[in-house]
């Protein structure tokens, strides 16, 4: 029998649960004046986010953090997750899903890419194959739905159906984080979220046209190999003319009050907590 949650109705938002760098800020060991700042909005942690849709919870991706994030905005219960990709930093808090099925009286729905999928069978081979010693209550109950089956390999980008996911439409975007991982960011009615990129593909860029908010990547002002710098992300911006522009995935270089009053109107460093309405 399930049993309830404790929990914070968060229908009709999404809130970034964390919007740092895969080392987070502050940086462990580092004595910087963003990593020592006592501004709540220079705490990042790894990048996640979470949205209230109709029929439950949707968590983006499974950081190291993400036992502390939820229990930061009193979110009890998580009814699916959707993943961008195969990283570390977005996917080893996975076993923190452990108590969701105890509250769904099922297993919780993860909707990811098939080298997701690997990468979450090879770390975590005990919630596949359970050894004998070891407790149920211990054992991550899962159910894998591949998005590639549902979306990516259903011809071109512009014609294929978003997916169903807890009673909303998501569309998935395939982007670069760079020159051989292929990611995904995913787009909710006029909200997108796009995290871990360097590179958006043409086809994407019509996917990401009239929105209200867009959530990018943005690691550091320095240009990098794998992730957007602030002035290519303001760049992606500009282009596409969402209405608000938040930037995640943020290094400890980047002082939030300073970088956002450097920034043009519309476009402004993300924080962990923020919370957006869903339109």
């Amino acid at each position: 029998m399930a049993r309830t949650p404790h929990t914070t109705d968060i229908t009709g938002r999404m809130i970034l649960l964390g919007t740092g760098t895969s080392v987070g800020v502050p940086v462990i060991g580092c004595g910087c004046d963003v990593c020592h700042s006592t501004n709540p909005k220079n705490k990042r942690t790894r990048c996640s986010a979470i949205l209230g849709l109709p029929e439950g919870n949707l968590l983006i991706d499974t950081p190291p953090d993400l036992r502390q994030q939820l229990l930061r905005e009193q979110i009890g219960v998580v009814h699916s997750v959707l993943y961008t990709h195969e990283h570390a930093d977005h996917v080893f808090g996975l076993d923190d899903l452990r108590l969701f099925p105890f509250y769904l009286d099922g297993p919780v729905p993860l909707y990811c890419s098939d080298a997701v999928e690997q990468r979450i069978r090879r770390s975590f081979d005990y919630a596949f194959n359970p050894p004998a010693n070891l407790h149920k209550g211990g054992v991550p109950r899962l159910e894998i739905r591949p998005i590639s089956a549902g979306f990516l390999d259903a011809g071109p980008l512009n014609a294929r159906q978003p997916l169903e996911i807890l009673g909303a439409a998501v569309t998935p975007i395939p982007l670069r984080h760079g020159p051989n991982l292929e990611v995904l960011g995913f787009r909710f009615g006029n909200i997108a979220y796009c995290t871990d990129t360097n590179a958006i593909p043409p086809e994407s860029m019509k996917l990401l046209a009239d929105l209200d908010v867009l959530v990018l990547d943005a690691l550091q002002t320095r240009p990098h190999a794998t992730h957007f710098s602030v002035d290519e992300a303001v760049e992606v911006a500009m282009q596409l003319k969402p209405r608000q522009t938040l930037l995640t995935h943020v290094c400890h270089e980047l002082e939030h009050e300073a970088a956002c009053a450097m920034l043009p109107d519309g476009i402004d460093l993300a924080y962990d907590g923020q919370q957006l309405p869903l339109t």
